[in-house]
């Protein structure tokens, strides 16, 4: 397992979960919700340069089919966005229900949709982080596929 932070994120239309890993890899934790729009790069690789993050990980919601939907064609050009921004490798990695985990794990520990509103971005950006380790420690392999600066354009 490659050591290092790496962050985890879920893009959305009005808000970005953000979250990151330990120094070894182990474990995702939730870092903040940013909103969607003017500073949004910005204030993700200022998270990026605290950390002292060595990758970023972003979901890319495909469709259960497996093809690609507007919501994939969004996360990929806001990756290739922050793959322009960063001098970091920028990975996709397929979401699929990874909402729908994080909304089920909320209402398990007792929060509405309305409260857990605020939150619910950054817990699927822990989901998502959390698989790429998995997948890492198991494989042995970078998950994803690294993100070109050049889709976005």
């Amino acid at each position: 397992m490659r050591s290092g932070v790496r962050l985890g994120i879920d893009v959305g239309t009005v808000r970005v979960g953000v979250a990151r890993s330990d120094l070894h890899g182990m474990l995702a934790t939730p870092v903040e919700t940013v909103a969607r729009g003017d500073g949004d790069i910005a204030r993700i690789t200022a998270i990026a340069a605290e950390l002292e993050a060595v990758e970023i990980i972003v979901g890319l919601p495909l469709a259960l089919s497996g093809q690609r939907t507007a919501s994939t064609e969004d996360a990929a050009a806001f990756a290739a966005r922050l793959a322009t921004a960063i001098d970091l490798p920028v990975r996709h990695v397929d979401e699929r229900l990874t909402t729908v985990s994080a909304q089920a794990a909320l209402r398990s520990s007792g929060r509405s949709s309305k409260q857990g509103r605020p939150v619910i971005d950054q817990v699927a950006a822990v989901i998502i982080l959390q698989h790429a380790l998995d997948f890492e420690r198991s494989r042995e392999l970078p998950p994803g596929v690294v993100v070109d600066p050049d889709e976005g354009l």
